[in-house]
């Protein structure tokens, strides 16, 4: 799962894991919901990936309590979507500053990476969603390795966005803001 609110790239960066797990040889299923997400409204992705082509995953909707990773570009609504994580599911989120959020995300999750505003200075705002990739690649909760994801932000990505994506990719892939 995917949750964060209009204009955080939500939606972008559900396609981009989708694409990349497509390339991977993955069966996959996505589906946005998008409130209203041009007002900051709340937004969240559903990603399935199935362990093959052909496996028969019908719907795109991940069942509650079935999410193996919950992907959060604003604290808010990573607890929001919080019943569809599996007890054991892994919760990577950014830190946009709400104590409250990421404490009782501390308190109710057992694998919580915490992403700090200052680990993306180096960085624009508009390429958060590609930056928690980087993390979420590290991490090990996707199935596919970082040179897939590259691959596909190329493919994906207009070449005028594409350098400084690639630039937010890799500083949350190695952990580091990055340099210009």
């Amino acid at each position: 799962m995917i949750a964060g609110i209009g204009g955080q790239g939500t939606v972008l960066a559900s396609k981009l894991i989708a694409a990349a797990a497509i390339k991977k040889g993955f069966d996959v299923r996505t589906t946005e919901t998008i409130g209203m997400a041009q007002r900051g409204g709340s937004v969240f992705g559903h990603v399935r990936i199935g362990d093959h082509v052909g496996e028969n995953i019908f719907s795109p909707i991940i069942p509650l309590g079935r999410a193996d990773a919950l992907i959060g570009f604003e604290p808010a609504e990573t607890v929001r979507q919080l019943p569809f994580l599996r007890k054991d599911g892994s919760v990577i989120v950014y830190n946009s500053g709400n104590r409250d959020m990421v404490q009782y995300l501390k308190e109710n999750v057992q694998k919580l990476t915490v992403i700090e505003a200052r680990r993306l200075t180096a960085h624009s705002v508009k390429t958060l969603n590609v930056f928690l990739l980087g993390a979420a690649v590290q991490s090990g909760i996707l199935p596919f390795d970082a040179e897939t994801l590259k691959q596909v932000l190329t493919e994906m990505l207009p070449e005028r966005f594409l350098e400084m994506n690639l630039k937010a990719f890799e500083g949350g892939l190695y952990g580091h803001a990055g340099s210009d």
